[in-house]
């Protein structure tokens, strides 16, 4: 029996995928539930896997964009799994020939790329306005034919200089994901009035309660407490203070949101990924610890799922695990708010009329100014500064100890 696999939905509003790579090869044998491919969406990087024990043949390439419900591959379910047996292995050895002799025809196309330097005359007609000749152009017709795509794509030279070291460059087309993340940045400059206001914060009363707890939450929770349940709870309780920023909009409307649902950028094998702590407002130091772990893990092993990243009322980028001092976040739409964390260094300070030493951390509040207005904005951020800085008071209630065994 032929089994059909077709393009599963990967979520709402998605109608195609792109194959980003085959993790079987044309004829192999495959288990039930084996992951055969990974596929982009313009959401997420997600697994496909086999519907059905079989020999596969693949029916897409990698890079080829597949709308849902297309069929990607056959699995031939009445085939025999192969057991070792000589015969087996001179089948397998015949398929595997098989399937060597289009990769080798393949790769010999793209190494005879600058076979004569042949270009149609479209091509030639392009290269000549823009002053490049057709030896430096690496064509990607048929037998090395430089077309007139390859001629409207090329650059010139930017200087004539001989250079003695490498000049080699790479042509990779961008993931779905990378692709559909650009055009949103672009859509959030283009789209919104987005406005940035800054501040400083004094992290030295954060790394006193850290120094004085983290053993003994490390001991009782099984994680350590680092800097994100503060500033999440922080921005918690500044979107209580100030709702506009925790709103979005819709047309002509304004939509408030009684609970805060923060996402946290963190990066993945895949890019930026922007996972979402349910009703933070719920939790305690130890939830939002416990959630960031859990998040950040499943980000990085490729785990994460579109629900998971689906949603979100207020984003949190650190910026300072890479170094960045200072940096204006672009919004993640259709929110209205993202707070961007830095690197934390030694800085003079006035404190009590004396200039010592603090550790200091910029943080900056980015914002649509279409629903945010400067006196929201401006507030929202000294809130998150003043829970940062005297967090007994504001976060735990005047009791850390118990506040930090929840």
């Amino acid at each position: 029996m032929i089994l059909e696999m077709k393009v599963p939905s990967p979520g709402e509003s998605i109608t195609e995928v792109e194959i980003a790579t085959w993790l079987v090869e044309d004829g192999d044998y495959v288990e039930k539930d084996q992951p055969i491919a990974e596929v982009d969406s313009d959401k997420a990087t997600l697994e496909l896997p086999a519907e059905e024990s079989g020999i596969v043949t693949l029916k897409a390439e990698e890079g080829d964009a597949v709308a849902v419900g297309a069929i990607v591959c056959l699995i031939d379910t009445s085939a025999a799994k192969p057991d070792g047996s000589e015969q087996t292995s001179v089948s397998n050895e015949q398929s595997a020939v098989a399937v060597e002799a289009p990769k080798q025809k393949k790769e010999q196309s793209k190494t005879a790329t600058y076979a004569t330097g042949t270009a149609s005359p479209a091509a030639k007609k392009v290269l000549a306005e823009k002053g490049i000749p057709t030896s430096a152009i690496k064509g990607t017709g048929k037998d090395g034919r430089i077309t007139k795509d390859d001629a409207v794509k090329a650059v010139p030279s930017m200087g004539t200089q001989p250079a003695s070291g490498s000049r080699g460059t790479e042509r990779k087309k961008m993931s779905m994901l990378r692709r559909k993340v650009a055009e949103r940045l672009v859509a959030v400059k283009s789209e919104t009035a987005m406005l940035t206001t800054f501040n400083e914060v004094n992290m030295q009363p954060i790394f006193d309660l850290r120094s004085q707890f983290k053993e003994d939450f490390k001991a009782k929770h099984g994680f350590g407490l680092g800097f994100m349940s503060f500033f999440t709870l922080a921005v918690v309780r500044a979107l209580k203070l100030f709702p506009d920023v925790n709103s979005m909009i819709d047309g002509d409307f304004q939509i408030k949101n009684d609970f805060q649902d923060i996402s946290i950028a963190v990066s993945g094998p895949k890019g930026l990924m922007v996972p979402v702590i349910r009703n933070a407002e719920n939790l305690s130091f130890r939830g939002v610890e416990s959630e960031v772990k859990r998040l950040a893990i499943r980000a990085r092993d490729g785990q994460i799922t579109i629900d998971e990243m689906t949603g979100g009322t207020f984003t949190i980028t650190n910026g300072g695990v890479f170094g960045s001092m200072l940096s204006t976040p672009i919004l993640n739409p259709p929110q209205s708010g993202i707070l961007g964390m830095h690197n934390i260094v030694n800085r003079p300070m006035a404190v009590n009329g004396e200039v010592i030493i603090q550790p200091i951390m910029y943080v900056a509040l980015s914002y649509d100014h279409r629903i945010v207005d400067g006196r929201e904005s401006v507030g929202f951020l000294v809130a998150v500064k003043e829970a940062l800085e005297n967090p007994v008071e504001l976060l735990m209630d005047n009791n850390p100890t118990k506040k930090l065994e929840m």
